[in-house]
């Protein structure tokens, strides 16, 4: 068994793109329930909290290197029949349906939330900000999610010699 750069780049697009899928699915079945269970104002530092703390080099590598390394491998694989359009289709996939939808959605409403100052909100204020946010960002979050392992499958299915011939 040979092991080419091809084969190496395919590989990490599939685990990358994996672990992205894994961290939302995780964050949809374990942090929205548990913080719908919370107050607002807890909701809201919370969520400032982690928005924050997301902002690192091991999110950034899974997040970004997922599209970067599912782009080359789609290049490398150009010649290479169907292995070539799932890996095309994952890219595109993961491209607008998790990365567009988390930076032109998800952002901009954890941009809003950073600025806010909490403690100088009442309650009808924590409420009201905290409904408008958690509905629009869980829904795109919901979004993203489906994406991100849409694009995993995809992806995988390009490893298997016998889905692709």
């Amino acid at each position: 068994m040979e092991i080419s750069i091809k084969s190496i780049t395919l590989l990490t697009a599939v685990i990358l793109t994996g672990l992205s899928a894994g961290f939302f699915y995780a964050w949809m079945v374990s942090v929205i329930p548990g913080t719908k269970k919370v107050i607002d104002i807890t909701y809201l530092e919370s969520m400032q909290s982690i928005n924050r703390a997301i902002l690192n080099p091991a999110f950034y590598l899974v997040f970004m290197g997922s599209p970067l390394v599912l782009a080359i491998s789609t290049f490398q694989q150009y010649q290479a029949g169907p292995k070539f359009w799932l890996l095309l289709a994952a890219t595109l996939i993961y491209l607008l349906g998790t990365f567009a939808v988390t930076a032109f959605g998800n952002v901009p409403l954890n941009d809003a939330l950073d600025v806010l100052d909490l403690g100088s909100l009442g309650e009808v204020e924590l409420s009201d900000f905290r409904r408008s946010y958690e509905e629009k960002w869980n829904r795109l979050h919901w979004i993203r999610t489906l994406f991100a392992v849409l694009s995993f499958v995809i992806s995988l299915l390009a490893i298997f010699p016998n889905s692709t011939s």
